[in-house]
């Protein structure tokens, strides 16, 4: 009777070995395609969300870059070739024209006094008003909210007839601290009525904890209300400071001396300038546009954070 061979024991130990490799690759893969990002693939859908952002930001940019043009070209080469047509050099002249004959620092100045002091103002209204709404729970809150949102509904057309006259009879007609007190109080409406619904949702485990340990009120309000709203309060300071920025009706009413007036006024009450040609008035309405412009690329990080710490939130 023939015995059969017996296998041998590196075979077992090989075919052993084989099974396990081939798995760990197939691990290896699959573990490869978990850990890929969802969305991270060119599809074509990121591609047309892609074309459809430039071609946005094309038509953005567009008349900005036609300003900058006709602003650095002589009069000669506008009326020859056009406003889309490339300079032949760069002419500064419309520019410092412009500049010397409507004294654009004087009125530079006015603008950032205005636009910072009402930031800041409207802002610290906006949190005293929003604390007491929002954390404090004054009685009526509801009515109160009310009456901020109608205030902010009002048109500034409204607002024009009273203030006129209310600055006429207290002695603060044709001064920059009129329109200061007038935007900060039109700025706070709206920045009450939206601290107050962020405040209103503020952690009371908190504020209690402070209570105990024997912070006041107002202790409470700076040292933790304060700092944990800072990229909200951030965001709106900003906000305050371009909306005041581009303001031009009212100022146009209140603001009627030369030596007071800000940049939108001057840019309005020169458009209509026989003395204005077409290369002075691109060489205004780019003046007008690059303070605001610096602006916003200076606290562009601080609005961003601003607004993703308030979606994350």
């Amino acid at each position: 009777m023939t015995s059969l061979p017996a296998p041998q024991a590196g075979t077992g130990r090989q075919a052993g070995q084989g099974r396990p490799a081939a798995s760990a690759g197939s691990a290896g893969h699959v573990r490869g395609r978990a850990h890929r990002a969802p969305g991270t693939g060119t599809g074509p859908g990121r591609w047309a969300i892609l074309a459809a952002l430039v071609v946005l930001a094309v038509v953005m940019l567009l008349p900005f870059l036609i300003v900058t043009l006709n602003a650095v070209k002589t009069p000669a080469e506008y009326s020859s070739n056009g406003p889309l047509s490339l300079p032949h050099g760069i002419h500064l002249d419309g520019i410092i024209d412009f500049w010397n004959r409507v004294d654009f620092g004087r009125k530079l100045l006015n603008s950032l006094l205005i636009s910072a002091a009402v930031a800041v103002l409207a802002v610290v209204l906006s949190v005293l008003n929003a604390y007491a709404l929002g954390i404090g729970r004054v009685r009526g809150r509801l009515w109160i909210l009310v009456l901020f949102l109608v205030a902010n509904t009002l048109p500034q057309e409204a607002l024009a007839y009273p203030l006129y006259y209310l600055s006429k009879e207290v002695g603060l007609y044709d001064s920059r601290l009129a329109v200061i007190i007038i935007f900060t109080v039109v700025q706070g409406a709206f920045g009450t009525y939206l601290l107050s619904a962020v405040l209103g949702d503020f952690p009371r485990e908190i504020i209690e904890a402070a209570a105990m340990d024997g912070a006041s009120r107002w202790r409470v309000l700076w040292r933790i209300v304060v700092p944990i709203s800072r990229p909200t309060l951030s965001v709106l300071a900003i906000f305050f400071f371009i909306w005041t920025w581009n303001e031009f009706f009212l100022p146009l009413i209140f603001l009627i001396s030369n030596d007071n007036q800000t940049v939108p006024v001057a840019l309005g009450v020169l458009q209509g300038d026989k003395m204005m040609d077409a290369t002075m008035s691109s060489a205004s309405a780019l003046l007008g546009i690059i303070p605001a412009v610096a602006f916003f690329l200076i606290f562009q990080r601080t609005l961003t954070r601003g607004v993703t710490v308030g979606a994350i939130k």
